[in-house]
């Protein structure tokens, strides 16, 4: 019989058996539970936490809790402060022991691991003071290795660790366990990866600043712990995820580790476990249901492994590829004539439509001519890096085009340019008048706050508003390139990005209202929307479903009722050839001028506060990427272009 713990965690909670009894998931070496959106899956495991706490706490025995910062447990500390909050969840026999923190940081740093846990849980429940570890980042260095005895030896005092919290790095790190890490390492100063550096930059003001050392549990003690559960969110974590999850157990991915675990659990959203045999190609594991998207999906698969054109795939290339089904009811020739077709369809140079043209075999409709378009923008530069071509070609084409920036971008804008612009204003304003107005008292506070040590809790207004100035001056320059004229353009400056934190808050009415009003008075026939949900911020998620929002509440409204949206992706991840819907191919001069539009927004070259894990800037990324794709199509046996804007079609 089950406990009432085991009752309230099945969803999570599977033996080694039966996972791998699974046919779906025979490829898989950890259980791993998929869900729709990283909201559910966060609160599954907020539940089972919750569950264990109460377990314990009904039979008077401390719950030893190993704790994750990072983004991905968030969302998991959300939904326990609800749960105290309103369900009376008590954590008064909690003890937490936190996986790492930065070797210099201490607890009043803002980016230190103490602040980050603090401010996203411990302040607001019931914890007793004296029952919160977090490795100390202030431990002389001398005196390190004797400190980190001292949190294995507390640890083991208690029994272990009921239950470890994981979040997974791009480098298959878990904690601070960098590539190289040994399986039975405990805690211990680390030397950090330089892309686990990058990946954490965001939180500092630059890449000088993030420690190079951190104090971290080792690989060894997380597997001591007698249940774990790891999470991945997001398209950026796929490849690590299918990394760890279907490969080698290795020193170079420590998370790959947790295979040999007897309870381990990997929780993760759809896009983070889109790499996994069983979503990436379903038919190598088992029966498939062959829907148009998933045999166009086998079919690319099948013309990338082979090295052939679509027209060249043979009955015996489908059959020694798992893929026999669809040639049920017709031959290859069949499946390969539809499959050229269906691509060659979704390759147009008229993103608005062609005028006067039988619009049947075409992605866009040719009526009316002349069409309304709202380019909705998550960021400043989101247009042009995005899908700059297509943006200039909509303008060149006649159609009327309304750009929405939806949040002012400000905090990308670093520290150093804030001041540089604030200064030269400051001067600007001085040589042209005498007297002081708001701005010159605007421009003296934010130098001022600028100059100081910047330990801000909350980014002080005048410096946002001066880096908003700065992002909102580049947009309009790169409109302008392009011949956009300056009242078509709109800044709506959402709500729920102005916290003055990197963390968001969660999406409003009045964001969504500022978006509604926006449609309903252009009345688009399209609208063009960010869905690179791989945005390492979350930014363009609350952006598309303030979008989204809207749109549900325009439903039979005059306002939409002839609107077509159309979904770009960003810097972070192109569409897979397969869900490409309309492809706008782009020559080189027309490159080019995508380039310059880019380089309009100098804040963000050279150096960017969001760089994430590419190393290349913005405009390199876009261009390559736009030129993979045109290669993709190419080597589909489609014809040669020099790069191709891809967009997917979304239905509302």
């Amino acid at each position: 019989m089950m406990t009432t713990m085991e009752k309230e965690t099945t969803t999570l909670r599977m033996t080694k058996n039966q996972w791998s009894a699974l046919e779906s998931t025979k490829f898989e070496k950890i259980h791993s539970d998929v869900f729709a959106d990283s909201a559910d899956a966060a609160k599954a495991v907020a539940h089972e936490i919750a569950a264990l706490i109460r377990y314990k706490s009904g039979r008077n025995q401390k719950c030893v809790l190993g704790l994750a910062t990072g983004s991905s447990p968030i969302k998991v500390y959300k939904e326990l402060v609800r749960m105290h909050r309103e369900e009376g969840l008590s954590f008064k026999n909690v003890v937490c022991f936190n996986l790492d923190e930065y070797y210099g940081l201490g607890k009043d740093d803002v980016q230190s691991y103490v602040y980050f846990m603090h401010d996203h849980l411990f302040n607001h429940v019931d914890i007793l003071p004296e029952n919160i570890n977090i490795p100390d980042g202030t431990v002389p260095y001398n005196q390190v290795i004797n400190y980190c005895a001292y949190y294995e030896d507390k640890i083991d005092s208690l029994g272990g660790l009921d239950f470890q919290l994981l979040g997974i790095g791009r480098t298959g790190h878990i904690g601070f366990n960098e590539p190289g890490s040994k399986e039975n390492s405990t805690t211990r100063m680390v030397t950090l990866d330089y892309l686990t550096r990058l990946d954490n930059a965001f939180a500092f003001d630059s890449m000088n600043e993030v420690p190079k050392k951190a104090i971290t549990m080792g690989v060894g003690t997380i597997l001591k712990a007698s249940r774990i559960v790891i999470m991945a969110w997001g398209l950026k974590k796929a490849e690590i995820v299918e990394r760890t999850v279907e490969g080698a157990p290795s020193p170079d991915i420590p998370a790959a580790f947790l295979q040999s675990h007897n309870d381990v659990t990997f929780v993760m959203d759809t896009l983070a476990a889109s790499d996994l045999t069983r979503f990436k190609t379903p038919w190598l594991v088992g029966d498939t249901v062959w829907t148009q998207e998933v045999a166009r999906k086998a079919v690319t698969w099948l013309s990338d492994r082979l090295n052939k054109s679509i027209l060249k795939l043979t009955d015996r290339d489908y059959n020694d590829n798992g893929m026999s089904e669809l040639l049920i009811e017709r031959s290859a020739y069949d499946v390969n004539i539809a499959m050229f077709n269906y691509f060659q369809h979704t390759i147009t140079g008229w993103p608005g439509g062609k005028p006067n043209a039988d619009d049947s075999q075409r992605p866009e409709r040719a009526q009316p001519a002349k069409k309304r378009v709202i380019i909705f923008s998550p960021h400043p530069d989101d247009d042009v890096i995005s899908m700059g071509g297509t943006f200039l070609r909509l303008i060149e084409q006649g159609h009327e085009v309304h750009v929405a920036y939806q949040t002012s971008g400000n905090i990308a804008v670093s520290d150093h340019e804030a001041l540089l612009y604030a200064e030269f204003a400051q001067q600007l304003t001085g040589f042209l008048s005498d007297e002081k107005d708001s701005n010159a008292a605007l421009f003296d506070k934010a130098i001022k706050l600028l100059s100081g040590k910047k330990q801000y809790k909350v980014v002080p207004e005048e410096i946002r508003k001066i880096k908003a100035l700065i992002r909102r001056g580049e947009a309009v320059s790169a409109c302008r390139y392009y011949g956009l004229p300056d009242s078509q353009v709109h800044y709506l400056d959402m709500p729920f990005y102005e916290t003055g934190k990197i963390e968001k808050a969660p999406i409003s009415k009045a964001d969504v209202k500022l978006v509604q009003n926006l449609i309903e008075e252009i009345k688009p026939h399209q609208i063009y929307a960010a869905g690179d949900l791989a945005d390492p911020h979350g930014t363009h998620k609350v952006c598309f479903d303030a979008i989204t929002m809207a749109l549900k509440g325009l439903k039979g409204k005059e306002a939409i009722k002839d609107c077509w949206m159309w979904l770009y992706r960003g810097a972070w991840h192109e569409y897979p050839i397969h869900e490409i819907e309309m492809a706008v191919p782009l020559s080189p001069d027309q490159l080019l001028r995508k380039r310059e539009a880019i380089f309009r927004h100098q804040s963000q070259k050279d150096g960017v506060m969001f760089q994430g894990e590419d190393s290349r800037e913005f405009w390199q990324r876009a261009e390559d990427r736009n030129k993979e794709t045109a290669a993709k199509y190419n080597e589909l046996g489609l014809s040669e272009y020099e790069a191709i804007e891809a967009f997917k079609r979304y239905q509302f």
